[in-house]
């Protein structure tokens, strides 16, 4: 049986209505028990209850109040029968803001495999988006 690319779509936002609710918990609903998350620094974090434990003291401190906005699916497909890809951009507010600034947008690229009856994140590798206008400038500041 092959999804609605609606069904695939979902996913990413059911993640941002979690992370705007600051419910760590309802972030990591979608993946599998053994997934990865590889945060936006590199971070490899190894099966849901990590992420939920890593997630829900940052939404409690750091990014309390943050939100997830402007979030588009760029592409959705099936590439095998039970696995599919998501490749999904947004922008993050932090308490107070109405944009995000252009330091703060995001892409993620998702492994959904079909599993346990339903889709399931098996990995998602966070990326900032930087312009190469930006990253060489921070490279000439981080020189001096």
């Amino acid at each position: 049986m092959t999804p609605s690319l609606d069904t695939l779509r979902a996913v990413p936002a059911r993640m941002i209505e979690g992370w705007n609710r600051g419910d760590a918990a309802a972030f990591a609903a979608d993946f599998a028990q053994d997934a990865e998350l590889v945060d936006f620094e590199g971070t490899v974090h190894k099966g849901r209850d990590t992420v939920i434990a890593a997630q829900q003291p940052v939404f409690d401190t750091v990014l309390k109040g943050s939100r997830l906005v402007h979030g588009e699916v760029h592409f959705a497909r099936v590439v095998a029968p039970d696995c599919a890809v998501v490749h999904h951009r947004f922008g993050m507010t932090m308490a107070g803001e109405e944009e995000p600034p252009p330091s703060r947008y995001f892409l993620q690229l998702f492994t959904l495999v079909r599993q346990n009856g339903r889709w399931e994140i098996a990995t998602l590798q966070n990326a900032r988006l930087v312009s190469l206008e930006s990253a060489m400038a921070l490279d000439a500041q981080a020189a001096t």
